[in-house]
């Protein structure tokens, strides 16, 4: 018997595309990365026009906060998770205010003034201790209702980030360096 299987030759497959495809996908990429950093960064709100008063009678005014890198922690002296975060709050203030970041701790509402004052003093806190009596801060903060609350704000007024809960202080160190730089 004869075999009369047909045969074809078959071509391969194209597998190559021309050299210059690569090179301009990646071009789009970064431009599609670059623009929706640009968007994000435009989009980022502007801090509240609002002013402190220190437990020591001070008035922070937005004016005086203007060009600066600040740090806004809303607190209680009644919040676990503030009272623990303390100690690192201190040591990113001690590390950043010679670069000139500014720090004001905002205690809620509902905290006693004499609990605030109490725990400043004896803990000897370095940055300025708000108390936000009426909670006008806080609203005017998108309502901040969970402590800790802590956004910072960049030389421009914008928020650059805010943390609900106890910060990734090498994340937020990282981005202090940054901003401060700028």
């Amino acid at each position: 018997m004869q075999d009369t299987t047909l045969t074809s030759p078959v071509s391969p497959a194209k597998t190559s595309s021309p050299g210059w495809i690569k090179p301009v996908l990646a071009a789009v990429v970064i431009a599609a990365v670059g623009f929706g950093g640009y968007v994000s960064l435009a989009k980022r709100p502007v801090a509240p026009n609002v002013g402190f008063v220190t437990i020591q009678g001070e008035k922070i005014t937005p004016d005086s906060l203007r060009g600066k890198v600040v740090m806004v922690n809303f607190w209680a002296t009644s919040c676990t998770t503030c009272v623990a975060e303390m100690p690192e709050m201190v040591d990113t203030y001690n590390k950043f205010k010679p670069q000139g970041m500014e720090f004001v701790a905002v205690a809620m509402s509902y905290d006693p003034p004499n609990y605030v004052v109490n725990y400043a003093e004896t803990r000897h806190l370095p940055f300025k201790v708000a108390l936000d009596t009426d909670g006008s801060a806080a609203k005017a903060y998108g309502d901040v209702a969970m402590t800790p609350t802590t956004f910072v704000i960049g030389k421009d007024g914008k928020i650059l980030k805010r943390y609900l809960g106890k910060p990734d202080f090498d994340e937020l160190h990282k981005l202090l360096a940054t901003s401060l730089k700028s």
